[in-house]
């Protein structure tokens, strides 16, 4: 039984009925999945069945913390949103931190599943274990940072959490992301799942505590973790002042910071004018997520015209690609504004950038037209037409409609062979990093239960040289499918269910991370698990989320790259002449499949390994 980090229940909401009730988190729950994306995933496949609609009232969003957060732990006011992804067909799960993961235990929930849909707009009220279903009218329609602050003035209390939807998300556009304070959960379309059910906002309180099974475990625990996190030679000397946009320059020097919908990698490197020596002329200050010592969320303010003033939680480094590199747009008050402004409609930066920059290139090869982007030029580097689609897209206007829903269904409506420059992987565009130059990162692109994610499975071995468990050479083929698995196992286990910023995995306790874990959980909830114990549960949750794609009818067939990445390779740069190609994708595949004991054939997890990891239901489901 677990004695702490839990609150121990479930707060399940009914829009459609607009009932709420609490349900106990059970013990097997909690040991075998964690928290966080663990709960999510196992939410997921438990209660939404194959081929439901993803924006129809019965998909289901489930926001959870995990027992980590709210407690002493830094770093650890995280949160997992999950439901089925209206952009992929696929599992879509995102995390956020700031205030509202923490809120939620406050609150007194381990997790918070929303089902049904709203008849009107509406939000919901949580206040110590108090649901309340109030109309959203006033704030339909509007952006995200005025709903918030409306909605605070409404309840009278300025220290409430909130999450909510702008314009993008109201209007099912489906790279729509969900927004607390100017934190986002970011990617697969989740906007547009709480948009389709009527739901603008999550609105919380709480004023409990999160109980501890064992502070003296806890605070030899923690000294541990922080003494990796002080001894990290990147974590406080550079990237708590700089944050995540310092990689621009690293990536630059590697050849792999794409630009102009990956066509010029290394071609075109733009760190000279948006790299860190220039941002940091325009950082103002910096943010803290609840209980976080290290505050890399940069302040920036643009400084010229059309854009001076503008202020911006950000840009994160993906951002600088996807409004910069990959749209060919080097001028970084543009960057800001465009950042801001996405935040405010609600719309995920990474695949809102790239379905420009993929529009971009389509006007540029004549496939668009003047008539076709109502008299737009979206020429690479055009940052005002930049502005202006950002604003179409969530409203759904002119050509915004069109690329309103990302680069796989837009290329599917234009035809004319603009297919072979939708940079996706299975509907969701690909982040900031040409994995062309850095192999176990492409496998991991192609191989996420989510589609093109850096985060499920981050090689960061191979961006920056940390040699754990071993090092690797970034451009070899061979034993890439042994690292991904590792990669994504762990970075589940240890930051995606706990919940902990996965930067720490990055930056400082990689050599730790899975014993770490356990120490913690341990001195939180009272939960005997040994390293190998915390690595299994990511293994667990990876099958399982893997076993709702091949349920959705995802194969082998769909862990691939886009052409462009296995067909052209780079030209100029540190990384000129790689590609992947296919043989070269098939080569790790089927490492991988071999290395997870998946069939390698279909890639769905075998019978054999379901069993194994107490996922006998599972094994009923999709080997009947």
């Amino acid at each position: 039984m677990y004695k702490g980090g839990y609150t121990g229940k479930i707060l399940r909401v009914n829009l459609t009925d607009q009932t709420a009730k609490e349900e106990q988190l059970p013990v097997d729950t909690a040991r075998d999945f964690i928290g966080g994306a663990g709960f999510g995933i196992k939410y997921l496949y438990d209660e939404v069945p194959a081929g439901t609609d993803p924006l129809g009232p019965d998909n289901k969003l489930i926001f959870a913390p995990g027992p980590f957060s709210g407690t002493t732990i830094p770093c650890a006011s995280r949160m997992a949103v999950t439901g089925k992804s209206p952009l992929t067909g696929a599992v879509g799960m995102a995390l956020t931190g700031g205030y509202f993961p923490v809120e939620l235990k406050f609150a007194g929930y381990d997790a918070l599943i929303i089902e049904g849909k709203a008849k009107n707009p509406t939000y919901l009220w949580i206040k110590n274990g108090e649901v309340k279903f109030r109309s959203a009218k006033k704030v339909w329609g509007m952006k995200t940072t005025d709903t918030q602050q409306i909605i605070k003035n409404e309840l009278n209390d300025q220290n409430v959490r909130i999450a909510c939807i702008g314009p993008a998300g109201e209007n099912l556009c489906k790279i729509a992301c969900i927004i607390n304070e100017m934190r986002a959960a970011g990617r697969k379309g989740l906007g547009a799942v709480m948009g389709s059910k009527n739901l603008k906002a999550i609105a919380i309180r709480g004023k409990g505590k999160v109980p501890i099974a064992d502070k003296e475990k806890l605070k030899a625990a923690r000294e541990g973790m922080t003494k990796a996190m002080k001894e990290s030679h990147v974590l406080y000397p550079n990237f708590s002042k700089k944050g995540t946009p310092m990689v621009v320059d690293a990536t630059c020097a590697m050849g792999i910071f794409p630009t102009k919908n990956f066509s010029a990698t290394g071609e075109y490197a733009p760190a000279d004018k948006i790299g860190v020596d220039v941002q940091m002329g325009r950082n103002v200050g910096r943010e803290h997520c609840y209980g976080c010592p290290v505050g890399c969320s940069q302040l920036k303010l643009a400084k010229t015209a059309p854009y001076k003033g503008i202020l911006t939680e950000g840009p994160e480094y993906e951002t600088f690609f996807s409004f910069g590199g990959e749209t060919g747009v080097d001028n970084i008050d543009a960057i800001i504004a465009a950042d801001r402004l996405a935040d405010e409609l609600g719309l995920d930066t990474i695949s809102a950038g790239v379905t420009i920059g993929f529009a971009m290139e389509l006007y540029e090869k004549g496939i668009l037209s003047k008539e076709d982007t109502g008299g737009l030029e979206l020429n690479f580097g055009n940052d005002q037409a930049m502005i202006t689609l950002l604003r179409l897209m969530a409203f759904r206007e002119g050509i915004g409609d069109l690329l309103a829903d990302g680069t796989k269904a837009a290329a599917q409506k234009i035809g004319n062979g603009s297919e072979k420059y939708a940079v996706h992987v299975k509907g969701l565009e690909l982040p900031a990093y040409d994995v062309r130059g850095a192999k176990a990162h492409g496998l991991n692109y192609a191989t996420s239960y989510t589609g093109a994610d850096h985060n499920r499975g981050y090689a960061f071995q191979e961006i920056f040289g940390i040699p754990i468990p071993y090092g690797v050479d970034r451009l070899a083929v061979g034993g890439k499918g042994k690292l991904t698995k590792w990669n994504q196992d762990v970075r589940s286990a240890t930051c995606d269910a706990p919940t902990m910023c996965a930067f720490l995995l990055d930056m400082a306790v990689a050599e730790i991370a899975t014993q770490n874990t356990a120490s913690l959980m341990e001195a939180v909830t009272g939960l005997k698990l040994s390293a190998e114990e915390v690595q299994k549960v990511g293994e667990r949750i990876n099958n399982l989320a893997r076993a709702f794609n091949v349920r959705e009818g995802f194969t082998r067939a769909d862990d691939t790259l886009p052409e462009r990445l296995m067909m052209e390779p780079l030209k100029e740069g540190a990384s000129k002449g790689q590609f992947i190609s296919k043989d070269d994708l098939n080569k790790m595949l089927n490492e991988y499949y071999t290395e997870r004991g998946w069939d390698l054939n279909t890639g769905a997890p075998t019978r054999g390994k379901l069993v194994e990891l107490g996922l006998e239901y599972v094994a009923k489901d999709i080997h009947s």
